[in-house]
């Protein structure tokens, strides 16, 4: 039997993991952390993210929790609409639903789809050794299980990959988008929310309702990288504090230890490659890149379902540069495209700003069949037969 170890048990490893072991693979995933704790909050998971989980057998468990309904849009602080739509009518346009739930209950799933015994948590990975295809198996070390051989390792271990510095060690490393992001989770006011981002003075504030009665909350900010605060809740108070409802009633409830902050950064310079000997890389090792297409966790869903298929039941040279070839640009594109559409948030500038709503009101009325069909090919995509 076709052996795999998956370095990391984030999205992307699970998925890989899964994907494998549905084609008869022996699969084993290797997790660092001494429990399944995702780093995030929330995680929206658009159509070809969808139609990834399709085709690992976990897509019915998905589209049961909370769809994008109602309207959808961007709105200035004061809360004014700027551009608005139908979020149903927009996704089913774009050729399915689109799902938002939180990010465990969507690692849950994919562990639950693993065979027995495949998730070792607690190890982590010193080194691996990529083997050749044709020849000698990778050879991957670890903190407790001493040394595994596999037939492929597939590197989903993140953004900061070891695996990745390890074989492309002079490429460079990701870099900030300059901006810092917050996200939490909280209750749900009583008269509910809209799915929408706000989008102010180098700041948004995104609110999306969650199935449970929940609210998942992101905001960001321009600031020098790794500036940190004693009390994250107190100031996103203090910085959001004039904006419309309900932002300043949820922050108001939020305690210290239920607010995730980090800095968004992004792989600027996309890898010559995926693969390496028997080693693929998928999601943020791969292709980090900035959220605001909120593709991340659908790419590497992507990499999971196209790496299993052009690897078959075996590893080979050719299927693993038939992966590279099938990612590489599709998620290039992707995230210089989700780069550039983030990139008028961060305007501090106030004459900056009123450009940017002008712009945007114009775009929504006469750009919006040209960004529709953009993002058509970003999610229209479709799982290799």
């Amino acid at each position: 039997m076709t052996s795999a170890v998956v370095v990391g048990a984030g999205i992307g490893g699970l998925a890989a993991a899964v994907a494998l072991a549905r084609r008869g693979w022996s699969v084993t995933v290797l997790e660092r952390a001494a429990a399944l704790e995702p780093v995030g909050a929330g995680i929206a998971l658009a159509p070809n993210a969808l139609r990834a989980l399709d085709a690992l057998g976990v897509g019915d468990g998905v589209r049961g929790r909370a769809r994008l309904s109602g309207e959808v849009g961007l709105r200035r602080p004061d809360g004014r609409w700027v551009v608005r739509t139908d979020a149903s009518a927009a996704v089913e346009r774009l050729g399915d639903t689109a799902v938002v739930l939180h990010r465990s209950q969507l690692v849950d799933l994919l562990a639950a789809a693993l065979p027995e015994g495949a998730l070792r948590l607690g190890v982590g990975v010193t080194s691996v050794a990529p083997g050749e295809p044709g020849g000698s198996q990778a050879l991957v070390t670890t903190t407790r299980d001493g040394e595994l051989a596999a037939d492929l390792v597939v590197a989903a271990d993140g953004i900061d990959s070891a695996v990745r510095r390890a074989l492309f060690p002079s490429h460079p490393a990701p870099t900030y988008t300059g901006v810092t992001a917050w996200r939490f989770v909280a209750p749900a006011p009583a008269d509910g929310v809209a799915p929408a981002e706000t989008w102010g003075r180098g700041s948004i504030v995104g609110l999306t309702p969650l199935a449970d009665g929940r609210v998942y909350c992101y905001l960001t900010a321009v600031l020098p990288e790794g500036t940190r605060f004693d009390d994250d809740p107190a100031e996103l108070r203090r910085r959001f504090a004039d904006w419309h409802a309900p932002i300043p009633e949820l922050l108001a409830r939020v305690e210290p230890g239920a607010v995730l902050h980090h800095d968004l950064r992004w792989l600027a310079t996309p890898l010559p490659r995926f693969d390496v000997g028997r080693v693929a890389l998928v999601g943020d090792a791969a292709h980090a890149m900035p959220p605001n297409l909120g593709q991340g966790g659908c790419q590497a869903l992507e990499d999971a379902v196209v790496l299993a298929a052009s690897l078959g039941d075996t590893v080979s040279a050719a299927g693993l540069a038939a992966y590279t070839t099938a990612r590489l640009p599709r998620t290039t594109r992707i995230a210089r495209m989700s780069a550039q559409v983030g990139a008028p948030s961060a305007w501090t500038s106030p004459a900056a700003v009123a450009l940017r709503g002008l712009g945007v009101r114009l775009a929504g009325r006469f750009a919006g069949p040209l960004m529709e069909r953009r993002l058509r090919d970003v999610v229209g995509w479709q799982p290799p037969v």
